[in-house]
């Protein structure tokens, strides 16, 4: 085959090659599809997925004749391929008994080396491997993601990307942006783990059919199906600080089209811990109740497939002094005391549809809708806030002339409806936006591939704009693999709602008008520029890879939220170029049989431009070092392995804002500490029913020695809870037990 130059490929991507190729079909043992199952030639970069009715088709290799067929939840199986006729492969489930030729375990978290984005998987596996009580914890063992307690009081965890907060990344389950707007400080803590079947971390620009929202990245959680999951299953953990939680799953398939699950939810603190005897509380009093429907239907004959779910929670939260009584002293100055009560609803489906006949050609249909309602005060601080939300998503997926140049084009439209209480002011806004995208996605099916993609939206806040991304994947060498990609994201921050932390002061709150639509402030807009080279590696006759990473994001418009004045904190635009930097070192590597390493180095270097001057973002380390173990004893048909899990994480110093005026025993040094943290869980699967865990954080019991300023004097000029660079709450251990039945 005729070798073209990459500048060639860019410029005429739809020249037609001829080349073999087999076709085949991914099925479970009940013959229904298994849509997105990993399909790719042993000891080599060429791969693809199963479409929605479970078909594929990839190059034939010479001289490589097998074929590896992995899928969550599904043993993993090699083909011998003797013809290029199509080919039916059924996949076991994996606590079946049926014999499959297993090539290898499947990581519990990969890169594939087949995929244009800088895409990492995270599979139940990986999940399970701590506690992983919500979506926000999911994060523990992945050194992409950072996962810290953003204030003394409510006991949230805040995730940041390329390192910066979770606004900049783009939250969505299965697809559909969910945690936005009012959701954004405790949206993380509303997702049960149990209910998330995979996570797909996108590092670095996102895709134009999910929005323009995205800036560092994107992550996706995709939920448990109905058709898939266990008929019945059973989590309860408990901590020994008083966290109680119970995840009930019941799954029934009610036809050969239809199948429904109920997921229950329910999570309980009702202990009040005070380890630092400074009166208040280590950790909030709590309690949520979280249940989820979803009906699936699947016609594999006519190619549909849709997914229709409804869900309710009710979130509340007290976060006090020790003594506080919100029955007796709700805002009065006898005690300090916060009581923070979410309700929110949501629904959303989905509808596919494949062509029969051309299993390339698909449509599909997003819609949702949610209705967020968050009723709050700190101390004497009000915060309330109603958020509604509809979204529409309509996708067409195509090729052009063959499957090497595949399309996916359609329009989505938004509408939000904000209704905002911050202290006695009121702050309302409509936001409504029609957008249309174009995604165009090349494969040489050798060692070029890219997607480029651009939209167009109009915004009756943000203006009519349009956003392009670029991901462009080449392997130079068989197990070489290097990523670029670029792109622009734009977003109207809701300032509040994302800094609730803030309440938790006796700071005042200044906006610095700029004439913008935003609570008098412009929108965000940024750009963000990335590569990544991940190389393959035998050593000992043992696999591993190496993964480095280093991305860019520039804001041409920018939002800050300035700590640097101990008496207040501003909210301002910025329009002086403001930069973050990422730089990221990866290494995974299996030394012998069932155990795995995981290493990183991150080093990151995020500052702004403060009216005070340019400095770094504070509480943010610039250095990183972490390291996973896992081991895994041999596992047998009934049950019986052992499980351990250990993580360590080091962090470098922290800047600290100024506390210069507070009084002298509550001035805290201009840079904390170096940290570091100790996880580690054991599990036994007892049986293929029956597994039991414990386990512990923070087992260093490394805690900050002052979280809470002023705690003496919460009414005080020198309360301050926001400035946390360490656990507040020294070692954590906790037990718990999972039960399922097929």
């Amino acid at each position: 085959m005729k070798k073209y130059t990459i500048v060639l490929l860019l410029l005429f991507p739809f020249v037609v090659f001829s080349q073999k190729t087999i076709k085949g079909t991914i099925l479970d043992t009940n013959n229904s599809p298994i849509f997105g199952a990993s399909i790719y030639w042993k000891n080599a970069n060429i791969g693809t997925n199963s479409d929605e009715k479970g078909e594929f088709e990839l190059k034939s290799l010479e001289n490589n004749s097998q074929l590896i067929v992995s899928f969550i939840g599904y043993k993993t199986q090699t083909i011998l391929v003797e013809n290029l006729k199509n080919i039916n492969i059924v996949l076991a489930a994996d606590n079946q008994l049926e014999e499959v030729n297993i090539q290898t375990r499947t990581k519990s978290s990969n890169r594939p080396s087949y995929l244009v984005k800088n895409i990492i998987n995270v599979n139940k596996t990986e999940l399970l491997k701590a506690a992983c009580c919500n979506l926000a914890e999911s994060f523990e063992t992945n050194p992409s993601i950072d996962v810290n307690y953003s204030d003394a009081l409510t006991g949230t965890k805040q995730i940041k990307m390329l390192g910066l907060s979770s606004p900049y990344i783009q939250i969505v389950q299965e697809n559909i942006p969910n945690i936005r707007g009012a959701a954004q400080a405790f949206g993380l803590s509303f997702t049960p783990g149990t209910w998330v079947e995979s996570i797909q971390i996108t590092k670095g620009a996102g895709s134009v059919v999910n929005g323009y929202e995205s800036i560092t990245g994107q992550i996706n959680a995709e939920l448990v199906k109905p058709l898939t999951d266990k008929k019945l299953f059973v989590n309860a953990f408990s901590s020994f600080d008083g966290r109680y939680e119970l995840n009930t799953h019941f799954n029934k398939i009610l036809t050969d089209k239809w199948s429904s699950g109920l997921y229950v939810h329910g999570n309980l603190r009702n202990n009040k811990i005070d380890e630092n005897n400074d009166s208040f509380l280590d950790a909030p009093l709590s309690s949520q109740v979280n249940i989820m429907n979803r009906w699936q239907y699947t016609d594999t004959e006519k190619g549909w497939v849709s997914f229709f779910s409804l869900r309710y929670l009710t979130d509340n939260k007290q976060t006090s002094q020790t003594d506080f009584n919100p029955n007796i002293h709700k805002k009065s100055t006898t005690f300090w005391g916060s009581e923070i009560e979410t309700e929110r609803f949501e629904t959303s489906t989905k509808l596919g549809y494949v062509f029969p006949e051309m299993p390339y050609k698909s449509f599909g249909l997003q819609l949702a809708f949610s209705n967020h309602h968050q009723n709050s005060y700190f101390g004497l601080k009000d915060y309330k806030i109603k958020h509604q939300s509809f979204y529409a998503n309509v996708i067409f997926n195509s090729i052009i002339s063959d499957t090497r140049n595949k399309i996916v084009t359609g329009l989505n439209a938004t509408f939000d409806d904000f209704d905002e209480l911050v202290l006695n002011l009121n702050y309302s806004r409509n936001e409504k936006s029609v957008g249309a995208f174009f995604e165009y996605n090349y494969d040489n099916l050798e060692n070029l591939s890219l997607s480029a993609g651009i939209r167009v939206d109009s915004h009756n806040l943000l203006n009519t704009f349009i956003t392009p991304r670029l991901h462009v994947k080449y392997n130079a060498w068989e197990t070489g693999t290097l990523r670029f990609s670029a792109g622009r994201g734009k977003r109207g921050a809701s300032i509040f709602a994302e800094n609730q932390k803030l309440f938790g002061t006796n700071r005042a709150l200044n906006i610095i008008n700029n004439n913008g639509e935003f609570y008098g402030l412009k929108p965000e807009i940024a750009w963000n520029y990335g590569t990544s080279f991940n190389q393959k590696f035998i050593l000992f006759n043992r696999s591993g890879d190496v993964t480095i990473d280093f991305y860019k994001t520039i804001f041409n418009e920018q939002i800050i939220a300035d700590w640097e004045n101990p008496s207040e904190i501003l909210f301002y635009n910025e329009s002086t170029i403001g930069k973050a930097d990422s730089f990221q070192i990866e290494l995974n590597y299996s030394p012998i049989t069932h155990f795995s390493i995981r290493t990183a180095y991150k080093y990151q270097n995020i500052a702004n431009n403060y009216i005070s001057g340019e400095k770094q973002v504070p509480l943010q380390p610039k250095n990183r070092f972490f390291t996973n173990l896992f081991f895994e004893t041999h596992q047998t048909q009934k049950g019986g392995n052992w499980k351990f899990d250990f993580t360590y994480n080091w962090q470098s110093e922290q800047r600290i804002p100024d506390t210069s005026i507070y009084s002298e025993n509550y001035q805290l040094p201009l840079y904390s500490d170096n940290h570091s943290a100790i996880n580690a869980q054991i599990t036994n699967v007892f049986s293929p029913r029956f597994e039991w865990y414990f386990g512990g954080e923070n087992l260093t019991n490394e805690k900050q020695q002052i979280p809470v300023l002023g705690a003496n004097n919460p009414f005080g000029t020198n309360f301050d809870t926001s400035l946390v660079y360490s656990p507040v709450i020294g070692a954590m251990y906790y037990i718990g037990i999972r039960f399922n039945l097929e």
